[in-house]
């Protein structure tokens, strides 16, 4: 399986959500359960079927964040060479040619993508217009509601 590019940030929220919860999601959920298990007959107790369906969905996400970060490619891009080009973990000030809109987004990997806090995912159609690119380029951007021309403002690494 190949990596996946995770930033320093991500991975580090990654591992902080594996600890809370294999150390206190899981733990409610086993007290949810054997509270359920005291009520008695198990066929037809709804807190003991809401309690085990909790806990597959923990165990889960368990499972699935431990996948995530064996297979991600931590990447600190203050320890790139970039030279000020636009690469994976940049922060990257842009405005919007026709309007004169500013926005700043961050490169990141597709787990980390959250358009609402500036997090664009590599994958997406603005970030591989970006790649490579230096503070004074127009990059044009072919997103579904057409084309977009951005000058880039200015490319951070933090």
């Amino acid at each position: 399986m190949s990596k996946t590019p995770l930033t320093v940030k991500g991975a580090e929220s990654l591992r902080a959500e594996l600890q809370r919860l294999k150390t206190v999601d899981r733990h409610s959920v086993i007290a949810a359960i054997a509270e359920a298990r005291s009520h008695g007959d198990l066929s037809e107790n709804a807190e003991y079927d809401a309690a085990k369906e909790r806990q597959s969905f923990i165990e889960g996400r368990i499972a699935e964040v431990e996948s995530k970060l064996s297979n991600a490619q931590v990447i600190d891009p203050k320890l790139l060479d970039a030279e000020g080009r636009c690469v994976f973990g940049s922060t990257v000030d842009l405005q919007e040619q026709t309007s004169g809109d500013r926005v700043t987004y961050q490169i990141v990997g597709d787990d980390e993508a959250d358009i609402k806090h500036g997090k664009i995912s590599i994958g997406s159609p603005i970030a591989r217009a970006l790649i490579g690119k230096y503070a004074g380029d127009v990059v044009e951007v072919k997103a579904p509601g057409g084309v977009r021309e951005y000058e880039i403002i200015d490319v951070r690494y933090e």
